[in-house]
């Protein structure tokens, strides 16, 4: 998908704040340290639109990137980080959920994971979450060129099996570094937007979406 603009179009923090366009979202979601602000300024060419932080935990709100006015990428706060206060943890729980159950136009949660690590209890929760509201997840690793390119498949193999990952649910390479994987998610998140059966082809595996 070739990016021409995109603006920082909403802050929410409840219901009432969220867009009143009707165009199709995709949330991102993830622990606080897995990059979700380089992955987010990687897909839309723009190095400092999403702040990265040497702060792990600094997205409190829901932040809505209108791309070319016709579609919304919605960073939701980073999971996973024990440093702010319980209330607020809570807090933030509470308003991912509410946006995640009650969303119509979401059509699909993308996933972040660390390629380098095993899924962390928080990554294993997230996911059996959204799989029990019935929310479609697209599982991106992270940060592939932190490790050699032979060693690919092992580490997909340990997320697929600890996340006890949905043979139809899409697991794909990326690095905000080098760029892997950029237009495979493109590519694999147009699928759900436009909620076409078709293959949808990684390096190392092929996936038959369903209806």
């Amino acid at each position: 998908m070739k990016v021409t603009k995109v603006d920082l179009a909403h802050v929410a923090v409840k219901r009432e704040q969220y867009p009143k366009t009707r165009y199709p979202e995709i949330a991102l979601s993830g622990r606080s340290n897995v990059g979700k602000s380089s992955f987010i300024n990687k897909m839309i060419n723009r190095k400092g639109l999403a702040r990265t932080s040497q702060r792990p935990g600094k997205t409190q709100t829901l932040n809505f990137y209108e791309i070319n006015e016709q579609l919304y990428f919605v960073d939701v706060p980073g999971y996973g980080f024990a440093r702010a206060p319980k209330p607020e943890r809570e807090a933030w729980g509470r308003m991912i959920e509410n946006y995640l159950e009650d969303r119509e136009v979401l059509k699909a949660v993308v996933q972040l994971v660390d390629l380098r690590h095993a899924p962390s209890a928080d990554d294993k929760m997230m996911y059996k979450w959204l799989k029990h509201f019935e929310i479609p997840v697209i599982l991106v690793a992270t940060k592939c060129d932190k490790i050699p390119k032979g060693k690919w498949q092992k580490h997909l193999k340990i997320i697929e099996k600890d996340l006890e990952k949905v043979e139809s649910d899409p697991l794909l390479l990326f690095s905000s570094e080098t760029a892997q994987g950029k237009e495979q998610v493109w590519k694999t998140i147009q699928y759900y937007i436009q909620n076409k059966k078709e293959t949808v082809t990684t390096e190392f595996e092929t996936t038959e979406n369903p209806e």
